[in-house]
């Protein structure tokens, strides 16, 4: 019983974390979506260094759902940092974006 307790719980913070990671995608996407209609160099310059960092975090998140035992602590708490400058990053955009705009 314990085990599967285990996996549930496991599978409860896959689901969060590739949550976190689709919503940070898609601002991204939409930052792109508008800095290419603004046609403003800078944000897409932003928007694009972000790529990697985006498949840095979905190929982490592979290994994650791969690992076990202390390796998956490891790699979540990776994942977690990771995610959360890649979140820092976007909204950093968006608000030159917004102020920009304004």
């Amino acid at each position: 019983m314990a085990i599967h307790a285990n996996d549930m719980a496991k599978r409860a913070v896959h689901d969060k974390l590739e949550s976190q990671i689709k919503t940070a995608e898609a601002k991204m996407d939409t930052l792109n979506a508008q800095a290419q209609t603004a046609k403003a160099n800078l944000e897409i310059k932003a928007v694009a260094e972000l790529s990697p960092k985006a498949q840095a975090i979905r190929q982490k998140f592979q290994e994650l759902k791969q690992s076990g035992g202390a390796q998956w602590e490891q790699a979540k708490t990776d994942l977690e940092a990771r995610l959360a400058d890649f979140e820092k990053s976007v909204k950093g955009i968006e608000s030159k974006a917004k102020a920009k705009a304004n």
